[in-house]
């Protein structure tokens, strides 16, 4: 810059000569000018080689490195701009990378845990059926044979089921809906199916809501979430014992309570239990480990929060929140 602001001068010196009429210092000072821009252009055209050439073994640093080379803050031009926006370019690039490989191993623990409780069942209804093929059975364990495959294949369709919705809630594909529906009756709903369960293991399943309570929510959906939790608990409280549901409301939010005097889970196991395919001390064997993952992401998809408390032999509570103005 320096070295243009003298090129100016100069030239505005050899002007005044000239038209002073003094040729020889005229002479002089274009000579003068023109060695000038001579070294000048040389000098720029140097620098930009130069930096050209921090610019190319830069981008080979990163291309070739497994780190990434540091940022030189105090350079300025359009080159230092340029180098920047390379800079950034490469960090963004490194953390998708990076997210990515996390993706893609999560994937294969995924794939890896679903094989395994494919595989399970589908080896005992490969036995059983070739047992049943081979007709040297009686009818009695030709019965019993005939309701375990009805059942292994509820499971299966019950674990596809889930892995498909997990799915589908992962590449944000579910879309859920926004209706007033009545808590009681979705609550009832919720628990139907676990009817027969609770009294022919004598658990006493009691559900208390007001009639006229209503919430905005997914009624299938926030209906499957507690239904989870509901045969969670159900599962691990032993005969002569309670699961109660509760429900709450104020001008904030819904609150729902699923609560067990059952065996209690671990304080070591529950800040995972939320987590999908975790199988904890005291799990039963034929447990997946997605029904608690799929509730809470289906809470959370509605604005809402879920949170698990329990004391090893007192039991466990669930505590789901909707709140008043969340939206799907």
């Amino acid at each position: 810059m320096e070295l243009r602001i003298q090129l100016v001068i100069m030239a505005f010196a050899a002007a005044g000569c000239l038209i002073s009429g003094n040729l020889k210092t005229m002479c002089v000072l274009l000579a003068a000018c023109g060695g000038a821009l001579f070294l000048t252009t040389v000098f720029f055209r140097n620098r930009r080689e130069r930096e050209l050439r921090e610019i190319i073994l830069y981008l080979m640093r990163i291309q070739d490195g497994l780190c990434l080379p540091e940022l030189k803050r105090c350079r300025e031009g359009r080159l230092a701009i340029l180098e920047s926006e390379i800079y950034k370019l490469v960090v963004q690039i490194s953390r998708e990378s990076e997210r990515a490989g996390k993706e893609k191993e999560y994937l294969a623990e995924m794939l890896s845990d679903i094989s395994h409780q494919v595989k399970t069942p589908l080896s005992s209804i490969t036995i059983m059926t070739e047992l049943l093929r081979s007709g040297e059975i009686s009818e009695d364990k030709r019965e019993e044979f005939t309701d375990k495959i009805d059942s292994q294949v509820r499971r299966i369709t019950w674990l596809i089921r889930n892995l498909l919705t997990l799915s589908q809630l992962d590449a944000d594909m579910l879309k859920l809906k926004r209706e007033n529906v009545s808590v009681r009756k979705l609550l009832e709903e919720a628990c139907q199916p676990f009817e027969i369960m609770a009294e022919l293991k004598g658990v006493m399943l009691t559900i208390d809501a007001p009639e006229d309570m209503r919430l905005m929510c997914d009624e299938r959906w926030t209906g499957e979430a507690v239904s989870n939790i509901v045969k969670n608990c159900l599962e691990h409280t032993s005969a002569g014992g309670k699961v109660e549901i509760q429900a709450a409301q104020n001008n904030f939010s819904t609150t729902i309570l699923v609560k067990d005097n059952g065996a209690g889970i671990p304080a070591e196991n529950l800040p995972h239990i939320f987590e999908r395919f975790y199988k904890g001390a005291g799990t039963q064997k034929d447990s997946v480990g997605i029904g608690l993952a799929m509730s809470k992401q289906m809470i959370l998809r509605q604005n809402g929060t879920i949170h698990a408390e329990s004391e090893e032999g007192k039991g466990s509570c669930f505590r789901i929140k909707l709140y008043t103005d969340a939206t799907l």
